[in-house]
């Protein structure tokens, strides 16, 4: 049976890590990308427990007391973390598990899973990601104002990953991506042989 591994995609809102991950996920046999628990309301057309799983503050400050959360970090005023049993329990079946997580989250994913593999999706420049989060036509000023701030902040980090696709083709990034998720799901095959 094949091991699985963890991949952490993190990178500025507005670089296409959704994009990506969506198209990954259709063609990748045995990805599975999980679900990330939050504080924060849903949004239109959001599904508990498939978008995300949509949890209080009081029930938030219990995964983290009892470290029931791989990872948690406070973004744009509500918190969001990654369920640890969840996690490990597809990892274990074989899968490739992918987290799409901002850059804080990630890191304490490093330390927690130090065979993880973090992979920081960058935006071609900051005009096109301006470009990028105003077309969405989601975002008030003031908060696309702030993702620009952010942004910059997490392009810094990117160092502190593995690998770095810029995604100015969603197809070349797309390609660029599994090729680098199959390398290390055929050496983990490799290794058992």
């Amino acid at each position: 049976m094949r091991t699985g591994n963890l991949f952490v995609l993190s990178g500025p809102s507005g670089a296409g890590k959704g994009t990506l991950i969506g198209l990954l996920l259709k063609r990748l046999e045995g990805a599975w990308l999980s679900v990330s628990a939050t504080t924060r309301a849903p949004r239109e057309g959001e599904v508990d427990g498939v978008s995300y799983l949509f949890v209080s503050d009081d029930r938030f400050d219990e995964m983290v007391a009892q470290d029931r959360l791989l990872e948690w970090a406070q973004v744009h005023d509500h918190r969001y973390g990654t369920p640890r049993d969840l996690v490990e329990r597809h990892i274990a079946a074989g899968d490739q598990v992918f987290l799409e997580i901002d850059v804080q989250g990630a890191l304490q994913v490093r330390s927690k899973f130090p065979a993880a593999h973090l992979v920081f999706i960058a935006p071609p420049s900051m005009e096109e990601l301006e470009r990028r989060l105003r077309g969405r036509g989601t975002d008030s000023e003031e908060s696309i104002r702030l993702r620009l701030a952010n942004a910059e902040g997490e392009i810094r980090l990117k160092e502190e990953y593995d690998e770095c696709f810029v995604n100015d083709d969603v197809d070349a990034c797309l390609a660029s991506l599994i090729a680098y998720v199959e390398r290390f799901s055929e050496k983990k095959e490799e290794d058992r042989l």
